[in-house]
């Protein structure tokens, strides 16, 4: 469907105005009468229909009028080579989007319609958004591009093989997600899924964390300790951030899956350990294999089966698919039922490339239905502390109070419920001023 509908009954005029929009790079369906234009418009119609008002059979402010049945968030933007300032007043009554005298500089009607086509994006995009958002996801792996389909059917495999796995993708991408579902999926979800942040590991207490101890074989205690490795016998060790281990302990951990087995500290001998390792890396380990970071050996026994999660660039529509659900959780959790996306969160979704992936755009999700975006983009809006967040909330409802109001403040006050003292107090605190919300 075109962008643009164009409705003008003077031949001459339709076809040098179609002419110039197109020189604008706009897509535009010329017609010459209204109710046949009007046939080609639904509710799902992405475009601006702008139209003459006087013409035969079905009049501009008619046409306004059924474009309105069909969908009153249709733009329509009408023409009259009147002047009459009570006819663009009542188009205006009646819902249209913009008004323009003839003759009038075609910079002008571009301006318009492309002002128009902006807004209608927007509701477009934010059905689009609530629609997904109200969509049962079929299991945690959310989206259907074909990456994900390609990762789903992967997970599901290798859960089933109960083999060693290293998981692999850049910060966000969700690589602990698909080591949870490999254990979740697998012959062992009845047992523990035991977890273990290498890069978190303290340095000195990383062998008893993983290894455990025996009794009065460390200082200041007298008890043994069973360790993570063995906590995790018979169900799953998940390795998180494996590329952030000491070489030390890389040396322990590979004895460990080669002989199944584990020695505590200070025990006589080891013990036998039902295993299945999965290990995350954020960083591409042959890399840090070369570089001495990481033993060759230890990736090669790790190596039996690999994962790599797709970075969120690589995944299409699933990009509008998370947002609509990360956002649907935000509007619930802060109570912002009536939360739609605005043109920055719009073109930030289009236009960046989101190195941060699900993470980012989970945090870009929070701000755009709190309203918040600073010079750093959406994206850094769940790193800022709580009193900052709910600042920022607060601000964005006084904004949006005055914003509806016109700038007047007693009406502002009415829809906040607050006292006229606390409103001023509060707008001096965040710069607010009711007369930048005034029109005309």
């Amino acid at each position: 469907m075109s962008a643009v509908i164009f409705v003008e009954d003077d031949d001459t005029l339709r076809l040098a105005t179609v002419q110039a929009l197109d020189l604008a790079g706009l897509d535009v369906r010329p017609f010459a009468c209204a109710d046949h234009a009007l046939a080609a418009i639904h509710a799902d119609f992405p475009g601006v229909v702008v139209s003459d008002i006087r013409m035969p059979h079905m009049d501009g402010l008619e046409l306004l009028a059924a474009v309105t049945a069909v969908d009153p968030e249709i733009p329509v933007v009408l023409m009259t080579g009147h002047g009459d300032i009570a006819m663009a007043v009542a188009a205006m009554r009646a819902g249209a989007a913009d008004f323009l005298t003839k003759p009038f500089a075609t910079d002008h009607l571009v301006a318009a319609v492309r002002r128009s086509l902006g807004h209608r994006a927007l509701v477009m995009d934010n059905r689009r958004l609530r629609a997904l958002a109200g969509a049962p996801a079929d299991d945690p792996l959310t989206g259907d591009s074909p990456p994900m389909q390609r990762l789903r059917q992967v997970v599901r495999q290798l859960a089933e093989a109960d083999i060693d796995v290293l998981v692999e993708g850049e910060t966000g991408t969700g690589k602990e997600l698909v080591a949870t579902l490999l254990h979740r999926w697998g012959r062992r979800r009845a047992r523990p899924l035991v977890a273990v942040n290498c890069g978190a590991l303290a340095e000195g207490l990383a062998e008893i964390e993983l290894f455990g101890h025996a009794s009065d074989s460390v200082p200041h205690t007298r008890l043994s300790r069973v360790g993570q490795i063995a906590a995790s016998s018979g169900g799953t060790l998940l390795l998180d951030e494996i590329d952030s281990m000491p070489l030390a302990m890389q040396a322990r951990l590979l004895r460990v899956l080669e002989e199944r087995e584990v020695h505590p500290i200070g025990a006589e001998r080891p013990e036998p350990v039902d295993l299945r390792v999965v290990a995350t890396s954020k960083v591409d380990l042959a890399e840090a294999v070369r570089a001495g970071r990481f033993r060759a050996d230890l990736l090669y026994r790790l190596s039996t089966a690999r994962i790599r999660v797709p970075p969120l660039r690589e995944r299409g529509d699933d990009l509008l698919v998370l947002f609509a659900l990360f956002a649907r959780e935000a509007a619930e959790q802060f109570d912002r039922p009536d939360w739609s996306i605005d043109a920055a969160a719009r073109a930030r979704l289009a236009h960046h490339d989101w190195p941060g992936n699900v993470r980012e755009l989970r945090n870009a999700a929070i701000a755009a239905v709190l309203g918040v975006v600073d010079d750093s983009g959406a994206g850094q809006a769940a790193a800022r502390s709580l009193p900052q967040r709910v600042a920022d909330f607060e601000a964005g409802e006084i904004r949006a109070a005055l914003q509806a109001s016109k700038g007047r403040v007693p009406p502002a006050l009415a829809a906040l419920g607050l006292p006229r003292k606390t409103l001023y107090d509060k707008m001096a605190k965040y710069g607010i001023v009711p007369g930048d919300y005034r029109r005309g």
